[in-house]
This record gives C-alpha cells, structure tokens and sequence, in this order.
C-alpha cells in the first residue's frame, strides 16, 4: 500500500532528507527542564505575558496592525516594508516560492550556511548554486560570475553556524553587481546581538534587497515563530499574494506585541548584553583549553569551534543531559561543535563536566 501511494510523490522527494532541525534530531517530548539545550541558539529566560482569550474563535487579521506598527518602530521602517511570517523559515519559503520557477532557476548560497535555503530550494524544485566563504567571508568575484544563473541570493550575517558578520562593502558590492539581475536576501536572524551591522538601512536604496528578521533568538520567542520580512513595497506586494491567508496566530500577534513594546525592547537588550558578555567568556574559556584547536569569531549567540576529540566532547555532555549542535558535516567544518549561549549557570555546568573528565 505504500509504495502504491509513495509512485504518486513528487520523484525528487523520495530520497531527499529533511532538514535535520536540533529539535528534530533532539525533540524535547515537552519536557525541557531535565535538560540542558545549548543546541538550537535559543534565549534562556521565560517571558511572562498575559493573554486575551476572546480573540481565539476568531480568524486573526491577514497582518495585525498592532505587530506591524510595533515591529515598524522597533525596526525604525515603514508598515508598508514588512511582512510578518512563521519565522524567518517561511520568509525563506515565500521568496523562493515568489521568484524561482520550478526547475528552470537557481538560488545561489555561501556554504558553511544555515540548511533550510537549500532544503526549500530542493523542495520547490529550484537548483542550489553553491560559492563556499573564503576566508568566512563573501568570494565577491566568483559570486558576481554567477549572478546570470541566480534569481536569489542568500547571505546570512551573522553566519549560521559561522557566527561572524559578513564585511559590509562586500554585500553592498553584491548588491551593486546583482541589481536588476537577482534579489539579494539578507538573513538577520542574529542581528540584535551586532545591531549596528543592519543592512536594513538600505532598504530604501536598494529595490532588490530583502532582510530577514526573527523574534526566535534575542526576543527568546522561538516557540511563538514569528519572523519578519522586510523589503521595498513591490517585494512585499508579490509576497502576499503567496503566503497564506492567516499566518499570524492571534495569540502569536499578541505575544509578539507586547515583546516589541518598551519594556520587552529593554528586557531583550539586557538579555543581548548578557549573551555577548558570556559568548566572550565562552571564548576564552574554549582558547585555554588542550583539547580545542580553534575557537571562530561569534556576533551571534553561539560560538562554533574545533576539537581533535568531537566525538568524545559530544558524547560526554550529551551523557550529562546537555546539548549541543554538531556542525562537522558542513563544509569546512571537520571536528566543530557548536554551543548555544544558555544562562551562567547552564555554561558553568557544560565547564565542569568538560574539565573533570577530558
């Protein structure tokens, strides 16, 4: 009976393999305290939000006014920018589903890279071009040769799992070349813990510029999913027209909300401040011991880096009940493990255990 049903799929999806999320490989069965979970690039903290019941037989607006003003003014762009979304995931989704045709374009991507541009490319049926970092930074040239056969570009900065920002003058060079050629999509789903590196700002100057945003890391919202695409009016128009009809839960919207008011904008800059304050000790820490042979630079809050003992590193806190994201199939990557940054207390804890028994 299944093969019967399996002939009827799509031929390309039969052998694809999904995107290993760290949930997917690790799921939390609802139970998330007997853990440590320092594999997803989750904020530690719960919010405490107050919630209107009477909203919930209802179907909530297409784009609820109240989010958008709020992430608009957090955001310093205009309402008529942004499209709110299920995570940046859907955002990627959406753009891919708006301006590549199944099996006649390409999108281009600079691997080591967060997984789920390719993963919605190959299920759309769109091809992957793929121009690795040199250096963890942007091959400019080799991107520019391969402009003509992209409709979307995907640059992540900070990387994921990289952790380190993207040279500016390099994606406003892209931006340059690719203009009336192909979109340029910048993910920003760590920008919050390096601000000032936003390319939002040029939004209004770029036609072609797309940035991804989410409330999933410095909000520590990742179980709202609510990301945000921002990009010039007609990018936003055409998007639209595809996303589905209600794709903010009201609960979502209001939640959302009340995280971008004043008082959630002040709670998620200390919590930022933290993370950047204990990313560095991390930092330090991994440098000074035996068993780790380099440690990258992080403006997200993770820090990826390499150890001759992978396995036994990861099996040893993994024993523990803490866990962490294995990065070393990417390419570049052999023997790098990567660390979310959790509380004080969950990093002193992966730090004994490590120092006690390696």
């Amino acid at each position: 009976m299944s093969n019967k049903v399996t002939q009827l799929a799509r031929a390309e999806l039969i052998d694809m393999v999904p995107y290993q999320s760290a949930r997917r490989l690790q799921a939390g069965e609802g139970v998330f305290n007997e853990k440590i979970w320092l594999n997803a690039n989750e904020s530690p903290g719960d919010g405490h939000y107050q919630l209107n019941s009477q909203c919930v037989n209802r179907y909530p607006d297409f784009q609820p006014k109240n989010l958008i003003s709020a992430y608009s003014d957090y955001a310093a762009i205009s309402e008529q920018n942004i499209l709110a979304t299920r995570g940046a995931d859907e955002g990627i989704e959406l753009l891919i589903r708006t301006f590549c045709e199944s099996y006649k374009d390409n999108i281009l991507i600079c691997p080591p890279t967060y997984g789920m541009y390719a993963i919605s490319a190959e299920n759309h049926g769109a091809g992957v071009i793929e121009v690795p970092l040199a250096n963890w930074q942007l091959n400019v040239p080799d991107i520019i040769e391969k402009l003509p056969l992209c409709k979307l570009l995907f640059l992540c900065s900070p990387g994921n799992p990289t952790g380190n920002l993207l040279a500016q003058q390099d994606l406003i060079a892209v931006l340059e070349a690719s203009e009336g050629k192909a979109i340029v999509v910048v993910d920003e789903a760590y920008i919050e813990f390096a601000p000032e590196h936003t390319m939002a700002k040029f939004i209004e100057q770029y036609p072609h510029l797309v940035v991804l945003r989410t409330l999933s890391k410095a909000f520590a919202l990742a179980g709202l999913r609510c990301g945000f695409t921002l990009a010039n009016t007609p990018v936003i128009e055409l998007l639209s027209k595809v996303i589905a009809p209600y794709p903010i839960a009201a609960p979502v919207a209001e939640i959302a909300s009340h995280a971008l008011d004043a008082q959630g904008i002040m709670e998620m800059e200390y919590r930022v401040n933290d993370s950047n304050q204990l990313r560095k000790s991390l930092a330090t820490w991994l440098n000074q011991q035996t068993w780790c042979t380099g440690v990258f630079p992080s403006d997200a809050n993770f820090v990826l880096f390499r150890t001759s003992k992978k396995n036994k590193v990861f099996d040893l806190l993994l024993k523990h009940n803490i866990l962490i994201r294995d990065q070393s199939k990417q390419q570049q990557l052999a023997d790098c493990l990567r660390i979310s940054i959790g509380s004080e207390q969950e990093l002193d804890a992966l730090k004994a255990i490590l120092e006690k028994e390696l």
